[in-house]
């Protein structure tokens, strides 16, 4: 007997490899599946902009990073005794503009350089609500906790969110027409909505990217995160302390899903080799001078050496230096 209802993976396109480039950008899945890619050597730029949760504020950063923006002191503001972008997390706010703008414009320039040869693109969805700025009508990233009385709140339509992205795939495609986009809905519940508006949020964004997903069926894709763990992890033991998000078991456990659907046989491997380092780097020896220590920094070594000769696109050189620091004390 099955206790489980499996929700359907996609299938039917090319993987994503270690060769390729990737962006991804959005809500808390986009981070969680972002620094597990990262671990494992994928070359992936993980939300230049920071975690972002709507649509309109995820095509917008996309928009800038394409032109390759460079923010100026009059798109900063102060509150609290920060300066903010509205466009931006928390993350790169500091106590004074030229700071904020190094962050900002630092990770900007790499974004914009690294999305020239892309070949994925994921983009989680959590929120179709979007807040406006009552000066300017402009929807912002992040309210920064100024007072909810300077900005309206309002859900986003299906047909305003497929308009906006059908002019945006367009203007990819055209520049990179072997780009593939893939669009996940967060699992995470926005409480705060309430659970019924947090529901018709989740339904306008679900509807939306099927929309995108027959207006463009060769660039175009969807995990079905949001499924799996309504789903296939119906309990709460899958969830954290605050019950809304996703427990590090229901994270494994997606990104379990995600590797089935995602990467090749030979990838899969890739990944086992750089995890065997991994392993092999975060053991703590009783006694770090001793030779037989020693030889075994240097078999770390040699199997990094033997991986980047195979697939020289892998970026071991954190690793590298760790390894010579600890067998040069």
């Amino acid at each position: 007997m099955d206790f489980r209802t499996f929700v359907e993976l996609p299938s039917g396109f090319l993987p994503a490899t270690h060769a390729g480039r990737i962006l991804m950008m959005g809500s808390c899945f986009a981070e969680n599946m972002g620094k597990l890619l990262i671990e494992a050597k994928f070359q992936l730029d993980l939300n230049p902009f920071g975690i972002l949760y709507n649509p309109f504020s995820i095509s917008a950063a996309l928009v800038e990073i394409l032109k390759g923006k460079v923010y100026l002191a009059e798109d900063l503001f102060s509150y609290k005794d920060l300066w903010h972008s509205p466009m931006h997390h928390g993350s790169f706010s500091a106590s004074t503009p030229e700071e904020t703008l190094l962050n900002i414009n630092t990770r900007l320039q790499h974004a914009h350089q690294f999305v020239s040869e892309l070949d994925w693109l994921m983009l989680t969805f959590g929120t179709a609500y979007v807040y406006e700025q009552k000066d300017t009508g402009h929807v912002v990233s992040n309210c920064h906790k100024l007072p909810e009385n300077r900005f309206t709140r309002r859900l986003l339509t299906v047909e305003e969110i497929v308009s906006e992205y059908t002019s945006l795939i367009t203007s990819l495609a055209a520049r990179n027409p072997n780009l593939k986009i893939l669009f996940t809905v967060s699992p995470i519940r926005h409480i705060r909505d309430g659970m019924h508006a947090n529901q018709l949020s989740k339904s306008t964004l679900l509807l939306a990217v099927d929309r995108l997903q027959q207006l463009f069926p060769q660039h175009v894709f969807y995990f079905p995160s949001y499924e799996i763990v309504l789903d296939e992890l119906r309990d709460y033991r899958f969830y954290a302390d605050d019950m809304l998000h996703p427990s590090p078991l229901a994270i494994r456990y997606l990104w379990e899903r995600f590797s089935e659907t995602f990467f090749s046989a030979d990838t899969k491997q890739i990944m086992a080799d750089v995890e065997d380092i991994r392993r092999d780097l975060a053991h703590k020896p009783f006694h770090p001078a001793s030779e037989a220590y020693q030889r075994f920094l240097g078999q770390i070594v040699l199997k990094i050496e033997r991986l980047i000769g195979k697939y020289p696109y892998l970026d071991f050189q954190k690793e590298t230096e760790l390894c010579h620091m600890r067998l040069n004390p």
